[in-house]
């Protein structure tokens, strides 16, 4: 059986991360998407790798604020 599609709301639940962080991911650090018209869709395979990967953590941009 093929696995779904998700939508950006189902990509952010399952990461546990917001929408705008989600987006930042694509343009800033390669979050792997599938952008259908306007409609951006995700495989959880894809991103769960690239997760894995250390990718996300990769590069300056952190949504998190810092403790200093």
């Amino acid at each position: 059986m093929a696995e779904p599609w998700l939508s950006a709301d189902d990509i952010d639940a399952h990461l546990g991360a917001t929408k705008d962080t989600v987006y930042a991911w694509i343009a800033e650090k390669g979050m792997p998407d599938h952008k259908l018209g306007r409609l951006w869709k995700f495989q959880t395979s894809e991103v769960d790798d690239w997760i894995r990967s250390g990718r996300a953590a990769d590069g300056s941009h952190d949504s998190r604020p810092r403790a200093e």
